[in-house]
């Protein structure tokens, strides 16, 4: 499946727009595969970005994965014009992340 954030893929000609999808994952951004982060590794400001990372990338993965199989179940073989966003829960460590495009039909 072709993912772009631009609004036409080169070399293909979208032949049918079957409308908006989406991925939408959450999860606390002090975990990762499961573990969760000490109370004494917080203050450790590598340790912190390097397990925010690794937790922010799983969850955006799992939510293009959600919007591939959104994509497939209106029979798209592309999406076009995505857009991501990443958000934070207020007074949480919990991220969303929400990944929005146009599924669309391209000729092969």
């Amino acid at each position: 499946m072709i993912l772009t954030t631009t609004n036409s893929i080169e070399n293909h000609k979208i032949v049918d727009y079957l409308g908006i999808v989406t991925g939408i994952s959450y999860n606390s951004s002090h975990s990762y595969e499961g573990k969760k982060m000490s109370f004494k590794d917080m203050f450790s400001m590598k340790k912190y970005y390097e397990v925010y990372a690794k937790g922010l990338e799983k969850i955006k993965e799992e939510a293009f994965q959600k919007l591939r199989d959104n994509a497939k179940g209106l029979g798209s073989n592309a999406v076009v014009g995505i857009q991501i966003d990443i958000e934070t829960l207020a007074t949480t460590n919990t991220l969303i992340v929400s990944i929005t495009g146009t599924a669309v039909k391209v000729a092969v």
